[in-house]
């Protein structure tokens, strides 16, 4: 049972994206270098200082939270997994920020016994913003980085659209699409594919612009929760390729996740 309301934390998740989204916009405008990381992966300024805030205040709302966050595990923390952890990746998308697409994101996403149960995307270049939690539902909003927190925002109730037997569109990355995701869409009777950076992929599905994302090439735990929680909260869902829903807390695989399909159907696709 859903309420008509957003609950106090899911509203405290989305002014911690806010503010992190506000200082990597300065960034981005200012202009940035671009550094790599051990796996290759780039990095910025805007990606620590946005984790940085968002630490902050994920400590202040949950002064005992277990936080698993991107750039505090490429430094080399070694994270664990309780049965509540939050997953923080400040900067999504960073090859997005990096061409200046406007497509990352923020996002934040609270984890329970496996299961993203809340989670915020925001993308401050697009001044959009999503979130999701399983008490009350999904929203989005218009929100400017440059603007205060508005006090309440105007939030909009947005559900999943069901899945057609026709004309399905399918959401892709951008920057990520690789053979296999050409193979699995070449099987199947699509009638559009639109392409999107980040975790908006999910957000498209969650508002009704999209109906399936598949993914089979490397993400991590961090990249996803918040966009799955999201599309959870709208009556979608994530699975794994191989069947299963897409879960967190996978300590055994180093958090990577296995390719996915996400749906606009709970039931699967």
């Amino acid at each position: 049972m859903t309420t008509s309301e957003p609950s106090p934390h899911l509203l405290s998740l989305m002014k911690i994206a806010h503010a992190a989204g506000r200082r990597i916009m300065e960034i981005y405008d200012a202009g940035f270098e671009v550094s790599s990381k051990a796996d290759a992966s780039p990095v910025t300024e805007a990606d620590i200082a946005s984790e940085a805030i968002i630490l902050d205040g994920l400590t202040q709302v949950a002064p005992t939270a277990n936080i698993i966050a991107e750039e505090a595990v490429s430094a080399g923390a070694t994270p664990k997994v309780t049965s509540e952890f939050y997953l923080v990746d400040p900067l999504d998308g960073t090859r997005e920020f990096v061409s200046r697409n406007g497509e990352f994101t923020v996002n934040i996403a609270l984890v329970r016994d496996g299961a993203p149960v809340s989670g915020v995307v925001y993308a401050p270049a697009l001044s959009k913003l999503y979130a999701g939690e399983e008490t009350s539902g999904a929203y989005q909003t218009h929100l400017e980085a440059n603007q205060p927190f508005p006090d309440p925002p105007a939030l909009q109730r947005i559900e999943c659209p069901d899945l057609p037997a026709e004309n399905i569109k399918v959401v892709a990355s951008r920057s990520h699409r690789d053979e296999k995701t050409d193979a699995w869409l070449a099987q199947r009777d699509i009638a559009e594919i639109v392409a999107a950076g980040s975790s908006l992929k999910f957000c498209l599905l969650a508002s009704g612009q999209a109906h399936l994302y598949p993914r089979f090439g490397r993400t991590m735990e961090w990249d996803t929760a918040a966009g799955h929680a999201v599309l959870a909260a709208a009556g979608g869902e994530v699975f794994e390729a191989a069947g299963p829903v897409l879960r967190y807390g996978k300590v055994h695989r180093g958090f990577d996740n296995p390719a996915f399909i996400a749906s606009v159907s709970a039931q699967g696709c």
